[in-house]
């Protein structure tokens, strides 16, 4: 079987037109136009729209892409893609109440995903503002930094939900 190199084109059955980012030996890193980053094994369902060589390239596409949201994230406001695991994508997330008399609430884990990424986002952003203010100490900026750290920590429980280790809520760390 011949790799495909970084840059090839190639339409998936299930992720439509997308861009070879990244290349190991059992997968590739796949960037989809509707479904963005998606990790695909090399044997799967697509048809190769454009192949490109699978030379050596010292920096890699998703290097680039990966430094490029680093400054982004950084720099501006701007809310990254995270994926969900794969096990919840069209999944739906009940909500029965203990009262049988009241009817469940039914809503997509997708759009419950999308809810849990904002409240990270926005806790983020507030610890970047706390962290650069000029109108608090050092202490009173470590004591904030403390309380995100326990926000971060009750939010460990929906860590399932994320495709990636990387995007997922980091708590108090034991020693």
């Amino acid at each position: 079987m011949h790799l495909l190199g970084i840059g090839s084109r190639i339409k998936h059955a299930e992720f439509g037109m997308g861009v070879v980012t990244n290349v190991s030996s059992k997968h590739y890193w796949v960037t989809f136009m509707d479904k963005g980053l998606e990790t695909i094994k090399i044997n799967d369902d697509f048809e190769v729209i454009e192949a490109l060589e699978n030379d050596v390239d010292t920096v890699s596409f998703l290097e680039v892409e990966t430094s490029l949201m680093s400054i982004l994230k950084r720099w501006s406001d701007v809310t990254e893609q995270v994926a969900i695991a794969d096990k919840w994508k069209g999944g739906s997330l009940v909500l029965e109440p203990g009262d049988s008399n009241l009817s469940n609430k039914e809503i997509s884990i997708d759009t419950f995903f999308h809810k849990i990424v904002m409240v990270r986002d926005r806790i983020r952003v507030m610890e970047q503002k706390i962290n650069a203010s000029k109108n608090l100490d050092d202490q009173e900026k470590v004591d904030l930094q403390q309380y995100i750290t326990k926000i971060y920590g009750s939010l460990t429980t929906f860590n399932v939900l994320f495709k990636n280790k990387s995007d997922q809520f980091v708590g108090e760390r034991s020693s």
